[in-house]
């Protein structure tokens, strides 16, 4: 998959990109569709499509980048996104974070939160599920 990921080529140098920062285990660039102006990608540089496809190694700087090209930028009000597949609204099969500065109500990300009514044993019952697992 690497060797077609659109991703993979930018940090490769075979396409350009507007590179913000680069390391050994992260690549940083600005959108060119961006949702807000500096919106910015952040991504490993390991291949991997989805967060938990990518060693715990590799994931080290992410968020240290991010917080930096937020800094760099002097934002007040920003999102950090990272989706995983596609009906979670992830469009590139390589593992990324989106900084996305929030100016106003109409620029950067608008969602919606649909909460869900749940039931206290049920949420319960998951919590146990889960920490069994971790």
């Amino acid at each position: 998959m690497s060797g077609v990921c659109i991703f993979c080529k930018i940090i490769r140098g075979e396409i350009p990109s507007m590179k913000i920062f680069e390391s050994e285990k992260t690549y940083a660039f600005l959108d060119i569709g961006p949702l807000s102006r500096g919106h910015s990608l952040i991504i490993p540089k390991h291949h991997g499509a989805k967060l938990h496809d990518i060693p715990d190694d590799q994931l080290s700087e992410l968020l240290a980048v991010t917080k930096k090209i937020a800094l760099a930028q002097g934002v007040e009000n920003y999102n950090v996104l990272q989706n995983n597949g596609r009906i979670a609204h992830q469009e590139v099969d390589h593992v990324h974070f989106h900084l996305i500065p929030k100016p106003n109500e109409t620029q950067g990300l608008g969602i919606e939160w649909p909460t869900q009514k749940v039931d206290k044993d049920a949420l319960t019952k998951l919590l146990e599920e889960i920490k069994a697992k971790m």
